[in-house]
């Protein structure tokens, strides 16, 4: 079967496979390492298999329809998000009506409200593969009869079907993504070494954080590892295909939630020299056992992505950060920094019962600690994920259709208010904390000496650009909608004065 698998465009820079489907602050891209697993999954089967990239490379929807005319596929799959979904279904319905073919949607939006998604598309979705979609999207293509294939909702021309959920699959079966789809330049990054690629070292998270997406919708609270030997080989793999690459981030959860597997990866890395070669990053919580970080910066790991959130306890535990405390993140800030990694803190604004004074208690802390970057959101609330649940439950939740996700930048919009804290209030203290975090003279010569390389002058660079670009343009948005207010003030009171006709 011919298979064109779009990532589609959604104005300049729109990111659609990470946390928070958004054109995101830091103005990065990640690469769609999920999709090019599948993808390989039915090109091993036989299948013909045309990915186009139009997100990260900002294509038109008339330059990715070109492309998909010409190949003229019998399966067209997109990957949907909450806030461009109207978005996906027209360029969906555009192909459908000049191919004929039959329209397939995957990622978390479309797996938590399947019904929905057929309604709104009018037709033009044929199927929905829900959550790992790997095999199912390799069985459709097999020609399995629809009401077969196992984790699937369809449409039969008359009404939504839902068959039965795909038993969890083993990760070590998988193959490597099919990454010679793509160009790692396409995929900046200013907190990365550039070029850099992805690595899933498992899928699943033994965690249950109420507003994270992936193991509520896709991949379950279970976390399964890959062997030692396959995540090695595969950055062997990576390495020799595309040899430009500096660096490979483990994108994974929770990569260091099992210390054997942390052992044996960093063991397998060293064995084959390939910490000499290149480096790589991973994800963290901030209750990893402190004891395997020495091992993973000998074995070549370079930076830590770790999730922080919040600087209070009760902030974490309203979100179900379980595990952790903020004495336990500043015993492992310090000793990571000691050892000599760069950590690139994630901070997040809006937990339920936030208020001014606990949000500059979170960017106070992000303050305290030796980081070298941070990140501050806030608290997404998707379709099917338990904070959704709750706050739509208690009318915390702003938003009444997909598209108002996001803001008209096409950045992340706050969606939660509350009456002590307001969606406004959320917003003012995102800005306040990076500014605060940023424009400290002590933050702005530490990362000044850190530059020891053209690639280093080169990241700092690009992260400028984006907090500069980030900044103005809100600074701009603001002053129209200032202006705007004012012309509406003087028509309003110009039109009070006026001499009423009869």
């Amino acid at each position: 079967m011919k298979i064109a698998v779009l990532n589609p465009s959604f104005g300049e820079d729109f990111v659609r496979v990470a946390r928070w489907a958004a054109k995101s602050r830091g103005r990065v891209q990640r690469h769609p390492e999920y999709m090019l697993t599948a993808i390989q999954v039915s090109i091993d089967a036989g299948h013909d298999v045309k990915f186009i990239e139009a997100a990260a490379r900002n294509l038109t929807p008339e330059e990715s329809y070109k492309i998909i005319f010409d190949f003229n596929p019998d399966l067209l799959m997109i990957h949907a998000t909450t806030p461009s979904v109207y978005n996906d279904i027209e360029q969906a319905r555009v192909i459908k009506d000049k191919t004929n073919c039959k329209v397939a949607f995957v990622g978390q939006h479309a797996s938590a409200v399947p019904e929905n998604t057929f309604e709104i598309s009018g037709g033009v979705v044929d199927y929905i593969l829900r959550g790992e979609y790997d095999y199912t999207l390799r069985d459709l293509a097999n020609g399995t009869e629809p009401s077969k294939v196992l984790g699937m909702t369809w449409w039969d021309g008359q009404n939504v079907i839902t068959n039965p959920d795909r038993p969890v699959l083993d990760v070590t079966e998988l193959p490597f993504p099919a990454w010679q789809l793509i160009e790692p330049e396409w995929y900046p990054d200013g907190g990365k070494k550039f070029p850099f690629l992805t690595l899933m070292t498992g899928r699943g998270c033994n965690n249950g954080c109420t507003f994270c997406r992936d193991p509520q919708l896709m991949y379950g609270y279970k976390l399964r590892n890959r062997t030692a030997v396959q995540v090695a080989e595969e950055m062997e793999y990576d390495l020799k295909l595309h040899p430009q690459i500096r660096e490979i981030m483990f994108e994974t959860d929770t990569f260091a939630a099992d210390n054997e597997h942390v052992e044996n990866v960093c063991r397998e890395i060293m064995k084959r020299g390939i910490h000499k070669k290149i480096t790589w990053s991973c994800n963290m919580r901030t209750n990893t056992d402190l004891e395997v970080l020495p091992l993973m910066r000998e074995a070549g790991c370079r930076m830590l992505m770790t999730g922080f959130e919040f600087g209070y306890d009760d902030g974490l535990k309203a979100v179900n950060k379980g595990g952790v405390s903020v004495k336990g993140a500043r015993d492992y800030a310090h000793r990571a920094h000691d050892l000599g990694f760069t950590i690139h803190g994630c901070f997040m604004i809006g937990a339920p019962g936030e208020t001014k004074k606990t949000a500059q208690e979170t960017i106070d802390f992000a303050k305290s600690l030796p980081l070298d970057t941070i990140q501050v959101t806030g608290v997404a609330s998707y379709p099917g994920t338990s904070i959704y649940k709750w706050a739509k439950k208690n009318g915390y939740l702003r938003a009444n259709d997909w598209r108002e996700w996001l803001n008209a930048q096409k950045e992340q919009r706050t969606l939660l208010s509350y009456p002590q804290f307001s969606s406004r209030d959320i917003d003012e203290y995102i800005d306040k904390g990076l500014k605060e975090f940023y424009l400290r003279p002590k933050q702005m010569w530490q990362m000044l000496i850190s530059i020891r390389t053209v690639g280093d002058l080169l990241r700092k660079l690009y992260g400028f650009k984006a907090f500069i670009d980030y900044f103005f343009k809100k600074f701009i948005n603001l002053f129209k909608t200032k202006k705007d207010d004012v012309e509406k003030n003087v028509v309003q009171e110009i039109q009070a004065h006026e001499p009423v006709s009869l």
